[in-house]
């Protein structure tokens, strides 16, 4: 009875590999004639015995699946494009540890030009404002191809840019892993005719031969900047909009410790703060900010707002001051400046009206209405000053006719509706 099994059983066998040999024949014929999909529908209906079949028929088997997806990919299916990099990959694995590699060279070969027509499917997606799908795309092209780690890195790009923001953080967090630097070197030289610098790209070879030749001299190379401090800084700001603060706090710090003389990572890190109303801590890195970059006016301007906000007036003035010495012609600076005396001179007025008719009162409020006036003035002139760079400014023009309105100046009121067109 046992041998009587045995026998059954290797007859099985042997149906099922006469079976999976002819589908094989049967798909691969279906490709020759160009036809794919059938491949395709043929393979699938072997799936199931391609378990048990030995490495020869599994190889076979994945590569002639993986050349039927790829077809349908290039006919304009791109979902295909995953199940022919899955199909190859599976072949691939296959063949490594078999002293034969039938398909491996192909494979590789077939990678590359789907690498490619990926890529340019993707900036096609681009393009069409299809960023998901172009992410996407690009994403299989860096899988394709590990070490084009550019791939990996626009493939981020594009995740933001569909606010894919989960699938970003993913692609960033792989490529702080991979500490991607991203820099790139552009080799250039000058040439003796012109006297110009022409630039070769990143072709060092060109640009030695052309020097080699005597029609160019001085060769150089200018390296990019890296992009790992772009990279932690994304990762940071994709926590904060997720709302994960904690995780950004730290990606932060993360990203200094890496570009530590990077202006921009500690004024989004005091955003944060900002954003999180923490206001002593956004002022300090503010702080910092501006002694890292001391000829930023906009950081001056920004130290002001938070100044002005808490009621520091004195501080804010100074900055704002700062911002008018770097940039005279930052309006901004010249309008907040003019408030802050303009709010400090309204201040006086719930004083000035709570007080009663007796002498004291009565001198007590032309001590205070000299004052307000004073402050209103200051705030008038300020506002002169910035007409002068800036003769049409309608905020300037507005503020300036509502100070001479309160100040009572007609003169100068008219003057300023004038300008207005009123």
């Amino acid at each position: 009875m046992k041998t009587t099994i045995s026998m059954l059983m290797a007859m099985l066998f042997c149906v099922a590999g006469f079976s999976q040999k002819a589908e094989l024949k049967a798909a691969d014929k279906a490709m020759k004639g160009g036809d794919s999909a059938s491949a395709i529908a043929t393979l699938e209906g072997i799936t199931g015995m391609i378990g048990g079949a030995d490495d020869k028929i599994k190889g076979q088997y994945y590569y002639t699946l993986g050349k039927a997806y790829a077809d349908q990919a290039a006919k304009g299916n791109a979902s295909q494009y995953a199940n022919a990099v899955s199909s190859f990959q599976k072949a691939l694995e296959i063949e490594e540890g078999s002293k034969t590699k039938k398909y491996s060279d192909d494979i590789n070969t077939r990678m590359k030009s789907m690498s490619a027509e990926l890529v340019n499917a993707a900036v096609e997606d681009g393009n069409n404002n299809k960023y998901s799908e172009g992410a996407e795309k690009l994403y299989m092209s860096y899988k394709m191809s590990p070490q084009d780690t550019n791939f990996l890195y626009f493939a981020a790009s594009y995740a933001v840019n569909a606010k894919d923001y989960e699938t970003a953080l993913d692609y960033y967090t792989q490529l702080k892993d991979l500490n991607y630097d991203g820099s790139t070197v552009e080799y250039k030289a000058t040439n003796n005719e012109t006297g110009e610098e022409d630039s070769f790209g990143a072709d060092a070879f060109q640009r030695d031969i052309m020097v080699k030749g005597k029609s160019h001299s001085n060769p150089t190379e200018e390296k990019s900047e890296s992009k790992r401090s772009e990279i932690v800084k994304n990762i940071a700001l994709i926590y904060t909009t997720l709302g994960q603060n904690d995780k950004a706090i730290q990606a932060y710090k993360d990203a200094r410790a890496s570009d530590p003389n990077d202006v921009n990572l500690v004024l989004n890190e005091a955003n944060l703060y900002y954003s999180l109303d923490d206001k002593e801590k956004f002022k300090e890195l503010m702080g910092q900010a501006a002694t890292m970059a001391p000829d930023n006016p906009d950081l001056h301007y920004n130290i002001g707002v938070i100044n002005m906000e808490q009621g520091n007036l004195e501080e804010a003035r100074a900055s704002y001051q700062k911002s008018i010495d770097i940039d005279p012609s930052y309006m901004n600076a010249y309008l907040n400046l003019s408030t802050s005396f303009v709010n400090e001179g309204n201040g006086l007025i719930d004083e000035m009206n709570s007080l009663g008719t007796s002498r004291a009162d009565a001198a007590r409020y032309d001590e205070l209405k000299a004052k307000k006036d004073e402050l209103f003035l200051e705030g008038a002139t300020i506002l002169e000053n910035a007409l002068k760079i800036s003769p049409d400014n309608q905020g300037v023009l507005s503020q300036l006719k509502n100070i001479y309105g309160a100040l009572g100046d007609t003169e100068n009121f008219k003057r300023i509706k004038e300008l207005l067109n009123e």
